[in-house]
């Protein structure tokens, strides 16, 4: 744009909603929030520099036909997307506009690098996270960003109201304890990684795992999911730090391996445009999971009686984020002491989290269950307890999602049922009432887990 920008070219912004595309997956109530605002942002940034943002909903092909003749453009240009349904409209669409003689160009918007750009020494792609780490840590140099165009058009033409689209979630509104966390927009975008780079980076590598620790992630997987930052900017700003001599670059590079990790789900998103729906390993096509609504729903509301995953799952449904750490934790508890298909856990997450992304929820769900890339072994366990015990040390996180245990002394906080009565009264805690019974024992879940794992085993026989 930048380029058209200095040719004189006239630039119209366009943002098109397609929310019922046959084919393509509709957006999670709690993504639309947060495009609700991340739009209502874009648009006062286009007001203040001249323009407008022209907003239409339905079929991107047609409206983008429309505009080009309302507008006579000669030229459109669009960010790639990756998953199967985007990639065959978008390439219909491309192939529309050049049979009527408009120049078409996309572009990578989004990633690091494209999704085939690195290949292995077979010539493949990377089916395992860490040589494809190595391969683009020592190779990848963010490129000079390109200046936002200093003016727009597009008053006048006519457009949809952001408002009427009716993003916000209803029956019920779980959203109204976003607005406290969460800045869309590109402006919330950049004070973020500032505020991460002006000190929590230095402690990621020891912080990223303690849910415990408010500042101890960047938060900006929402804003890279809504294409408000892009991961070149953050590469940039991250190499920026240690190339002035940060002394904890430990932790900086910790950091930049989980923003290739998201590099990496969408590798195997492109080359698996299945692997939201479908096991990418397919021996597990045969596990014998169970389907029980009233378990999913326990889950789903935090109420298993593990305090570490209903903590989590709390914290999910009120500020549309899961410290990841404790995704690992109810992931694991779904998929193994429950036996639920990893597919309604990943179902749940695309419609409650607000950086639910195509890539990275998919291949985590799947890394967890053991189904997918460079997975995570079916017959790890997390324990719900240690898992707690050792990354809730402080018990804070607990206390704050679930605080009917905040009495508890700590050494109970995340086994409550293993505290005597005399400690649970005292707590003001009852069990079953005011807080759940474990929904399955430990042991008995671990071992319900092990004995599926064998079945399948001897599926493949």
């Amino acid at each position: 744009m930048s380029a058209a920008e200095a040719a004189g070219a006239t630039i119209y912004p366009l943002y098109v909603l397609e929310d019922e595309v046959a084919g393509g997956r509709v957006p999670g109530g709690a993504s639309k929030w947060w495009l609700d605002k991340s739009l209502k942002s874009l648009r006062s940034d286009i007001s203040q520099r001249g323009g407008k943002l022209i907003c239409r909903k339905g079929e991107a092909k047609a409206i983008i036909a429309d505009l080009v003749k309302e507008v006579e453009a000669d030229a459109v240009f669009w960010g790639r997307r990756y998953s199967q349904p985007e990639i065959d409209r978008d390439a219909d669409t491309k192939k529309a506009l050049k049979g009527d003689g408009v120049e078409v160009q996309s572009f990578n918007t989004t990633l690091l690098t494209e999704p085939w750009a690195y290949k292995t020494t077979s010539g493949g792609y990377y089916k395992v996270f860490t040589p494809y780490w190595r391969a683009v840590r020592e190779s990848y140099e963010a490129p000079d960003p390109m200046q936002a165009p200093e003016r727009f058009a597009g008053v006048g033409i006519e457009s949809d109201e952001i408002e009427d689209w009716g993003l916000h979630p209803v029956s019920p509104d779980w959203s109204t304890g976003f607005d406290s966390l969460w800045t869309p927009g590109e402006a919330g975008a950049r004070e973020r990684l500032s505020d991460f780079l002006d000190g929590p980076v230095r402690s990621y590598e020891e912080m990223r795992n303690r849910p415990d620790v408010e500042d101890g992630t960047s938060g900006l997987s929402p804003h890279l999911r809504h294409g408000e930052i892009s991961p070149a900017t953050i590469w940039r700003a991250v190499m920026g730090r240690i190339n002035r001599g940060l002394k904890e670059e430990g932790s900086a590079w910790s950091f930049l391996s989980e923003v290739v990790w998201r590099e990496f789900s969408y590798v195997l998103l492109y080359h698996n445009p299945k692997m939201g729906e479908a096991n990418y390993d397919k021996k597990f096509d045969k596990m014998p999971w169970r389907s029980s609504e009233s378990d999913l729903k326990r889950w789903q509301d935090g109420q298993t009686g593990y305090p570490i995953v209903d903590a989590g799952m709390r914290q999910l449904w009120h500020t549309g984020w899961m410290h990841n750490r404790v995704r690992m934790i109810v992931a694991s508890l779904l998929t193994k002491h429950l036996l639920i298909h990893w597919k309604d856990g990943e179902d749940w997450f695309w419609d409650t989290l607000v950086d639910a992304d195509p890539g990275s929820n998919a291949a985590g769900w799947q890394w967890t269950a053991g189904s997918g890339a460079d997975a995570s072994p079916y017959f790890r366990v997390f324990n719900p307890i240690t898992q707690g015990e050792k990354f809730d040390e402080s018990g804070d996180y607990v206390r704050k999602w679930c605080p009917e245990l905040k009495d508890l002394p700590k050494k109970h906080l995340h086994a409550p049922w293993q505290a005597g009565k005399d400690v649970l009264k005292k707590a003001g805690v009852k069990l079953g009432e005011t807080y759940p019974e474990p929904i399955i024992d430990h042991k008995d879940g671990r071992q319900r887990a092990l004995d599926a794992w064998e079945t399948l085993k001897e599926k493949q026989d």
